[in-house]
């Protein structure tokens, strides 16, 4: 059973996004990984905003990822790129903060001008900060992201469809997924 660290980037309690990784976080630990959420708007905004690397939450933060096995990145598009609350945490982690983590990017917007946002925004920050996989990223349509009045997600059936591959080969890319190993696939 793998560590993973289930990052939201959303400031939106209220977000597609912040509820999107929610319901994967479910698939995952049916997968039988113990799942971390971590929402990133809950981090005190003075240790964000002013880059205070000694605050004891962004040293549990720090701690957090350091003890994961693979990190889900999820976060809303605004402007070409991810938002501006993870990129105030990715910028106070260390350097090298995901060495030895399998990664997965996780996008939504309300456009699919935004769909290369994973691979020319996000990738590279990741990639610049040590992952040693970083797993096909998934872009999100707001449109394929209902909440319901009694606050359940639902997801458009095509795009459900293809975040339960992303979700599968991410877990067999962990390289310890008892469902996939059962189903006879290998990470």
């Amino acid at each position: 059973m793998a560590t993973v660290l289930s990052v939201s980037g959303s400031p939106s309690a209220s977000s597609r996004t912040n509820r999107l990784l929610r319901h994967l976080d479910q698939r995952l630990l049916a997968h039988g990984h113990h799942v971390v959420p971590l929402d990133v708007r809950t981090i005190p905004p003075e240790a964000l905003l002013g880059a205070d690397f000694r605050h004891p939450a962004i040293l549990e933060v720090t701690e957090l990822f350091a003890r994961a096995d693979g990190v889900v990145v999820g976060s809303p598009v605004y402007k070409a790129a991810y938002s501006g609350v993870l990129k105030a945490l990715l910028d106070l982690l260390p350097q090298y903060a995901l060495r030895g983590k399998t990664v997965l990017p996780l996008a939504t917007g309300g456009s699919t001008a935004h769909v290369l946002a994973i691979d020319y925004a996000l990738r590279p920050v990741l990639n610049s900060m040590g992952a040693s996989h970083i797993v096909q990223g998934w872009f999100t349509l707001d449109q394929d992201i209902t909440v319901h009045d009694d606050g359940s997600l639902g997801v458009a059936p095509a795009a459900d469809e293809a975040l339960t591959r992303v979700i599968d080969h991410f877990s067999a890319a962990l390289g310890r997924d008892p469902l996939l190993a059962a189903a006879g696939c290998s990470p």
